[in-house]
């Protein structure tokens, strides 16, 4: 077992501890928690009912007996009745709000997450509801809601959605297409959980201060449609209070004043609660990088008949390409042919940009969105790969194909334990109970070498290393048995000996489930080390395959010994002039 340096890390705080320690938040919460409990409480606080009248309280001044806030111009407490519009508005908050963020939130995650089709179904419908008139649609239809201030926030919510679904559809497509979400998807892990686990609490913080604009703009319209006469007369409201101490106002100015200042005092406070919501939720955690989200569409299913070739994974002839701006199709990976035998591994080498990764995309069935397959076959223990749907992917990835990535860190989502992604994902592939899991977990973080592993599976990626990153995500890579192990550059990000120690633990852990693995590479060091073959690659084709030794001592192809001799050692001299002098004579 090998130990790796730590470093210590401070703890994360909750969102409820830095909630607790800003004073706007504290201020904001108590205000709106006292006036909850005001409405709650309002019949044991009044005496008298919201509507109940009296002629000896008409305009009865602040302080009258039984009447602490005094009488409208009706005879009505003013006191119960503000009582009675807290709960009114705290009802039309709660409706507006919830259908805003049911529809929004739902079709704004399908929107961004999914094709282009879906893309340009829902963003015609919320396009076509953004076209409608709010107000005077509410008030157009008064007879169908029949009055109902409830009824009439419903409408509210569905007309509130579009704002609140081109926001969170936006953030999802910044999002989507993270190295996390990828590998979460490599994992096997369903669309809804990806959706759940990793999409939705990006985009939260957001969601969480729009909700507070959400209750207020609720709030504002149902008095604001009190305040004209729309609705019930009989439902107390701060818009038909603040509406009936106008006309009062130059007799009785207290009548206006009373429901104007509580009004403003829920509406600010829900604004800047909502503010202190955000930066709580979002104040602890790391940005992650932005990848530019693509377009999807569908990748084409080859056409015609391929000769299955021998071996376990078997790449026939395979062709990818890329639109360009004139709409043309332009292939990056033209005639790939390579197998892998069970308990096999074989080194794909090649400079950057040669087509290796794109190559190992394919096999796992997670090319960017653009890409389409022209031609090719791809076959795992005889089953054709391309053209499978995602859910019969899903069944394969995690399960029969694993990946491990090149960048550890960037594949963990920093919103999550590690033990969790790795126990969610675990559970995806092979179906067994969270306690169960969450032990397999700790025995395979301690099989790969982590020394800590209980402090491991309950910290966040930024907590620990990336070698201890790196073993993790074998870890999770190899726990529900792959029959072939795709490593994308396993090593590139970590340093020479924590490199050594990576290829150890994959070496072993290949002989003791006899796997077979593709390693994806560029250093032919690492080849020497661990691979049994090796394809070369070179402009998206492959231009040397063989044993490792016999391309070491013999190689054919320029190409190869191009790379070979670009491999600098302890008896090579470079003979080239340094750059800057040619550079100069070039000048001259």
């Amino acid at each position: 077992m090998t130990t790796e340096r730590r470093t210590a890390v401070p703890g994360r705080r909750s969102p409820l501890r830095r909630l607790l320690t800003d004073p706007q938040a504290v201020i904001s919460a108590s205000l709106l928690l006292a006036v909850l409990l005001l409405g709650l409480l309002s019949p044991l606080i009044s005496d008298h009912g919201p509507d109940n009248a009296s002629l000896d309280a008409v305009n009865a001044g602040v302080g009258t007996h039984d009447y602490p806030l005094g009488g409208d111009k009706s005879g009505r407490d003013i006191l119960a009745r503000l009582l009675a519009s807290i709960n009114t508005s705290v009802v039309s908050a709660l409706i507006g709000t919830s259908i805003a963020l049911a529809v929004g939130v739902t079709f704004g995650l399908v929107g961004g997450y999914f094709g282009r089709r879906v893309r340009g179904v829902t963003e015609w419908v919320f396009s076509l509801v953004m076209t409608f008139p709010g107000l005077i649609l509410l008030i157009v239809l008064l007879p169908v809601t029949d009055g109902d201030y409830r009824a009439t926030m419903l409408i509210f919510g569905v007309l509130l959605s579009p704002g609140i679904y081109r926001l969170v559809r936006n953030l999802v497509l910044g999002v989507k297409n993270e190295l996390y979400v990828d590998a979460a998807r490599v994992s096997g892990l369903p669309d809804r959980r990806i959706l759940r686990r990793h999409v939705l609490t990006v985009v939260r913080g957001p969601v969480v201060i729009a909700t507070a604009f959400l209750a207020g703009s609720s709030i504002a319209v149902q008095s604001g449609l009190a305040f004209l006469g729309v609705g019930s007369s009989s439902v107390p409201s701060f818009g038909a209070m603040i509406s009936e101490g106008f006309t009062n106002l130059y007799e009785e100015p207290l009548q206006f004043l009373w429901p104007s200042l509580l009004l403003g005092i829920i509406t600010a406070s829900l604004v800047l609660l909502g503010n202190s919501l955000r930066d709580a939720l979002e104040g602890g955690r790391p940005e992650p990088s932005r990848i530019a989200a693509p377009e999807r569409r569908p990748t084409t299913a080859p056409t015609g008949t391929l000769a299955a070739a021998p071996g376990l994974l078997a790449v026939q002839d395979l062709a990818l390409a890329y639109p360009t701006p004139s709409g043309e199709l332009k292939e990056v990976i033209s005639g790939v042919t390579l197998s892998l035998e069970a308990g096999e591994t074989l080194g794909l080498v090649g400079e950057s940009g040669s087509g290796k990764t794109q190559t190992a995309f394919a096999i796992l069935g997670v090319l960017p969105a653009e890409a389409v397959v022209t031609r090719g076959s791809i076959r795992l223990d005889g089953r054709e790969l391309l053209g499978l749907g995602e859910g019969e992917l899903r069944s394969v990835r995690g399960t029969s194909i694993a990946y491990v990535p090149q960048e550890p860190m960037s594949n963990l989502d920093p919103n999550c334990t590690v033990g969790a992604q790795l126990v969610e994902g675990l559970r995806a592939a092979s179906p067994m109970s969270r306690r169960d899991a969450s032990e397999r977990v700790l025995a395979l973080l301690d099989r790969v070498g982590i020394p800590d592993p209980t402090r491991t599976f309950s910290s966040y990626p930024h907590q620990i290393s990336g070698g201890m990153a790196q073993r993790a995500l074998i870890a999770g890579a190899v726990a529900s048995r792959p029959r072939l192990l795709v490593a994308d550059e396993p090593t590139t990000a970590l340093d020479v000996t924590v490199q050594a120690e990576i290829l150890d633990l994959l070496r072993d852990l290949q002989k003791e489930l006899k796997m077979a693995v593709l390693l994806v590479t560029h250093n032919f060091g690492v080849v020497a080390d661990i691979c049994d073959r090796v394809a070369v690659m070179r402009e998206g084709r492959i231009v040397e395959t063989g044993d490792v030794l016999d391309i070491f001592r013999t190689p054919r192809h320029a190409h190869t010994r191009m790379l070979l001799d670009s491999i600098l050692d302890e008896r090579t001299l470079r003979t080239d002039r340094p750059a800057t002098d040619a550079l100069e004579t070039e000048a001259r």
